[in-house]
């Protein structure tokens, strides 16, 4: 049976799941009922310096985006770092630390960016035992509006300078969590590297309003007739979490620093792509306040069951063996030609993938051939897009097929050897012989 456990920065884990730092994460009854769930650990929900607790909203914290059958693909949320007090989430910490020991607490913060603040709250975050400390760089809503969160994630300068100050003042594994509200993310992890990070997680929440209330025009979720931009989080997000994660893992400045991915894990298969691009552990939330704390039962049976059929017995085995298959788009093989191929006997004659070719694609699709309602490939027309296998509602109903000899579209002889943009006739930039 495949071995789920993970090291992480030296930090042991049962299995990678963690909960983010998040509502789910904001208490200790909470937190336990997690690890009684199953999950390896958690971040909990962000620290503010001692003082008076930060005041959330109380009204409708959250917006969302549906699929098909009402299911979940985003939500927007207004939430703010914890609206209790430093001094409980500390004793709390302390005691669940000692009753969980073999689990995984990291402690996020998230203070001004004044070293005073951050020397003043780290030694009584390391006195609670627990296993380190992720600095809150990306909340892009509120917090970040009173000079933290994104505004410090967003400038490499101050993340450099405060992760310094953390390295300074705490001893144990520092992590910087990273703000998908930026141009390119390396720069951002590069200065986390810079100034001593031990690793980085990403993405925080991506900037959004994710709709208009049409009868009162104002954004959701709505208070008082009022509403403003949030943090976009679930399923949806994935994409663009994937490739930042993706970026930073074959950067070769930053290659090599671990990762802990965040972004839309609704599954098993979510998490093992995420540690395929690198990421030694995977953190979770909305998929959490969606089915529950016992959505991990099913990430761990899906992800053993997927490494017993592969063969890996554990996580490293996999871990990172997508990174190397990202590449630029010029890199890409323009000598690679498939077509695609409709299987007539799974064909349920629906039409789509002829209306999508038709009248947004290559017209390379027939509705009828003598005289009767069918769906056959044009092969003098097809550019290889794959547009019908995705709209096509039956799997593998349509594959795409790697062809040799001639291209019936070219009229040309396809070349079997590698060749790209950087040496296609078509570029002015073009160099006689490929890279090595």
């Amino acid at each position: 049976m495949a071995d789920l456990s993970t090291t992480f920065l030296g930090i042991k884990s049962p299995n990678p799941f963690w909960l983010a730092s998040a509502p789910p994460t904001d208490k200790a009854y909470n937190v336990e009922r997690a690890f009684e769930a199953g999950w390896g650990g958690v971040v909990w929900k962000t620290l503010g310096e001692e003082g008076p607790p930060v005041v959330n909203v109380n009204g409708p914290r959250y917006g969302a985006i549906f699929g098909p059958d009402r299911r979940l693909m985003g939500l927007n949320n207004i939430e703010l770092i914890t609206d209790r007090s430093l001094e409980i989430n500390l004793q709390e910490m302390t005691e669940v630390k000692k009753r969980w020991p073999d689990r995984v607490i990291i402690a996020s913060i998230m203070v001004p960016c004044e070293e005073e603040a951050w020397k003043a709250i780290l030694p009584r975050v390391e006195a609670t035992g627990v296993d380190g400390i992720e600095l809150n760089f990306g909340c892009p809503h509120g917090m970040s509006e009173r000079g933290m969160g994104a505004a410090v994630g967003q400038v490499p300068e101050y993340i450099q300078m405060v992760t310094e100050w953390c390295k300074k003042y705490y001893s144990k594994p520092v992590i910087v969590k990273l703000t998908p509200n930026i141009t390119d993310v390396r720069y951002p992890a590069r200065a986390a590297k810079a100034g001593g990070a031990d690793a980085v997680s990403l993405i925080n929440t991506i900037n959004s309003i994710v709709s208009v209330d049409l009868d009162n025009f104002a954004p959701v979720p709505t208070i008082d007739g009022k509403g403003s931009h949030g943090g976009y989080c679930g399923p949806a997000v994935k994409p663009i979490a994937m490739n930042m994660v993706a970026e930073i893992a074959r950067d070769p400045e930053t290659a090599g620093l671990p990762i802990s991915g965040i972004g839309g894990i609704n599954t098993w298969r979510d998490a093992a792509e995420f540690i395929s691009l690198g990421c030694g552990n995977v953190q979770v939330c909305t998929a959490a306040m969606t089915y529950g704390f016992k959505i991990v039962q099913e990430m761990i049976s899906g992800l053993s069951e997927w490494m017993d059929e592969k063969g890996y017995e554990s996580i490293d085995d996999f871990m990172g063996l997508a990174t190397p298959n990202v590449t630029d788009w010029k890199n890409l093989n323009l000598n690679y030609v498939t077509k695609a191929k409709i299987d007539q006997d799974l064909c349920i004659s629906c039409g789509r993938c002829h209306i999508a070719c038709e009248d947004t694609s290559h017209q390379a699709i027939t509705n009828m051939v003598d005289g009767l309602r069918k769906f056959e490939v044009i092969d003098e027309e097809c550019v290889g897009c794959n547009l019908c296998v995705n709209v096509c509602p039956v799997d593998s109903c349509i594959t795409m097929e790697q062809i040799s000899g001639v291209d019936p579209r070219t009229k040309k002889e396809i070349d079997p050897n590698y060749a790209n943009w950087t040496t296609h006739p078509n570029n002015p930039s073009a160099v006689t012989e490929p890279a090595e």
